[in-house]
């Protein structure tokens, strides 16, 4: 199974699951996976690790960005079949193991069915297991703060808003940042192209999306690898200006 895996830098790649994104970065023969894409994206999300030249066997850790489904959506068969520790902010783990739920709910959809894409968007969510019960037996907080201790030293920045722990990903040496939810180049259920926030029915807290936006302002970086949509090259700083601008 061929899959859409993007090389953004050495050994950094942006694959494009169904609708969500995951990245894989590597050393050498290890790997950091970020985010796992829908349950349904299981056989995609090894057939990229294979791409890569690497296995699931090889993943030192999973990071995830937020305890959506279509972000955690395998994590839970990663650990449970290779014993792969599944790190969150704090926040998060709760959220992980499925002690509460902060997702969009049905009703919600439907009331908004009436926009652009939205009913597109749910239909392939449903097919794709967006509405499975995936929690993470054990998820566990970062156990550090600052770069973290795998392949390509990742440094969390916590972004609440979208979630109450959502988490982006700082590259300091590559000049990366993987947004995930926080800040999105593209979704199906929006009609703008480039930088932007997810549509609002999609946030926890709108407020602290917004104000999430001034910790993208801060990180150097000049690639940006979003959980939706294509990569954008471009000065990090200017797409969380861009996306707030969209916002307003």
């Amino acid at each position: 199974m061929r899959t859409d895996v993007r090389h953004i830098a050495d050994g950094t790649y942006l694959v494009h699951g169904s609708n969500t994104n995951w990245v894989i970065l590597t050393e050498g023969d290890a790997v950091t996976l970020i985010d796992t894409g829908y349950p349904g994206d299981r056989a995609a999300l090894l057939a990229s690790l294979a791409e890569v030249g690497s296995a699931p066997e090889a993943v030192q850790a999973i990071l995830i960005t937020h305890a959506h489904t279509d972000h955690l959506g395998n994590a839970e068969y990663l650990r449970a079949t290779y014993g792969t520790p599944v790190y969150l902010h704090e926040a998060e783990v709760p959220h992980a193991r499925r002690e509460f739920l902060h997702q969009v709910g049905v009703g919600t959809v439907l009331r908004n069915g009436w926009r652009p894409g939205v009913l597109p968007w749910a239909v392939h969510a449903l097919r794709s297991g967006g509405t499975a019960h995936v929690p993470v037996t054990s998820p566990e907080p970062f156990p550090r703060s600052g770069p973290l201790d795998l392949p390509g030293r990742p440094v969390p920045v916590h972004t609440p808003g979208h979630t109450d722990g959502h988490s982006a990903y700082h590259l300091p040496q590559a000049g990366v940042v993987i947004s995930g939810d926080a800040l999105a180049t593209g979704h199906p259920t929006s009609r703008i192209e480039g930088p932007q926030l997810l549509p609002e029915m999609f946030d926890r807290e709108r407020a602290r999306a917004l104000a999430s936006l001034d910790v993208f302002e801060r990180l150097d970086g000049d690639v940006l690898l979003p959980g939706h949509g294509p990569a954008h090259t471009g000065s990090v700083r200017d797409a969380a200006l861009q996306a707030r601008e969209r916002a307003q």
